[in-house]
């Protein structure tokens, strides 16, 4: 299974525009079977969807779990999920998570046909103090759920390594998080978007959709990874 995390900085491009097609443009080139995007609805107001859910699909072939509680809206805190073809089964659980800003995190048990697993689904705040917080309250959540494997994944706003990381609380878990530059999306420097998997192993292939249609689209580029569901057993005492 191919999965992507995508930030589409509300569908402003580099070039100032706003273009949701755009957008769709690059969802289609990844191919991927789940996506985690986030800036997905205008923030203040009414919380419109920016997307055309038509149109992704058409160009993308790629529908959306609904997520908001406004009527056009199609994300929760900006969180949203996409997916390729219709969820054999689906539960979801919406987080308030800590810190300075508003901000939210999508917990979602589905089964896509090639058996169950937990998407974590996050756009964690730019002060270090509020992304440890939000890092502890999703690891709190974690441990409490029935094991399942799990892909966390989003916007997590961190570049720093080792101590220095507000990620490392996940390393007991999911181990280190490899950083692979994604933004800004023209020259990109900074690994500020990263994909989890638990247990450890369960995310493979990581790499950033680097194309002349994404560096534009967005100021982020989407990063993508490959999973597989059927190989990694589970226990109990790896989530200790």
């Amino acid at each position: 299974m191919k999965v992507a995390s995508y930030n589409i900085h509300k569908c402003k491009g580099t070039d100032g525009r706003v273009r949701p097609d755009r957008i769709a443009g690059v969802l289609g080139e990844i191919g991927a079977d789940l996506v985690a995007l986030q800036e997905v609805d205008h923030r203040f107001g009414k919380r419109i969807g920016l997307l055309d859910p038509d149109v992704v699909r058409r160009e993308a072939g790629l529908h959306l779990l609904a997520q908001s509680d406004a009527p056009d809206g199609h994300g929760w805190h900006g969180n949203a999920l996409l997916v390729a073809r219709e969820p054999v089964s689906y539960r979801r659980l919406r987080i308030q998570l800590p810190g300075v800003e508003p901000r939210g995190a999508i917990i979602a048990e589905l089964d896509l046909g090639e058996g169950p697993f937990r998407v974590i689904a996050a756009h964690f705040g730019l002060l270090r103090r509020s992304r440890i917080s939000q890092a502890n309250a999703l690891i709190a959540a974690f441990t409490w759920m029935t094991p399942m494997r799990t892909i966390l994944l989003g916007d997590l706003n961190e570049w720093r390594r080792r101590r220095r990381s507000s990620l490392s609380a996940f390393e007991p878990l999911f181990g280190e998080a490899r950083p692979l530059p994604s933004f800004p999306s023209r020259r990109p420097i900074f690994p500020l978007d990263r994909i989890l998997g638990w247990p450890r192993g369960l995310v493979q292939d990581l790499a950033v959709h680097n194309t002349p249609l994404a560096r534009i689209a967005s100021d982020h580029l989407p990063l993508t990874a490959t999973v597989d569901l059927s190989s990694h057993s589970l226990s109990i005492r790896n989530v200790a």
